[in-house]
């Protein structure tokens, strides 16, 4: 399993800020330059049936798989189970609400330029704007 780089060292749990909601990362494939950049909660938000003999559903919260995520990008799920050394996880920032986690995720794909990089392995921005849609 491959360590979170965080301002170039690898990231402790009590190193990782006390109200952070999730982070925005880059995953680099090493040999290619290949690159990827998205977002990742550090809860994952579960809603349970209610016990028995009551009504309400129960919602549980628990740290999510952040620490061995790889993306959701199929090309790096791919590569990264034949050779998961071959890539570097960098957190690029912490975010501290759901909102700001979307714009944040946003911004550094535009200013990484994504959808015009040919390294790039984002192709859409938001699920809206799409690689193939620019001309």
């Amino acid at each position: 399993m491959i360590q979170w780089l965080w301002e170039g060292n690898h990231i402790k749990d009590e190193e990782v800020p006390e109200n952070a909601v999730g982070f925005i990362y880059m995953i680099e494939h090493i040999p290619t330059g290949k690159y990827y950049i998205g977002k990742k909660n550090l809860w994952a938000k579960r809603t349970l049936p209610p016990l028995k003999g009551m009504k309400r559903k129960r919602k549980i919260i628990k740290e999510s798989d952040w620490k061995s995520y790889m993306s959701s990008n199929q090309w790096i799920k791919e590569e990264a189970s034949a050779d998961v050394t071959a890539f570097k996880k960098k957190i690029l920032q912490f975010c501290y609400s759901a909102k700001s986690l979307t714009y944040y995720e946003l911004y550094w794909q535009m200013k990484y330029n994504v959808l015009a990089d040919e390294n790039s392995l984002n192709d859409n921005l938001l699920g809206k704007f799409f690689r193939k849609d620019l001309v």
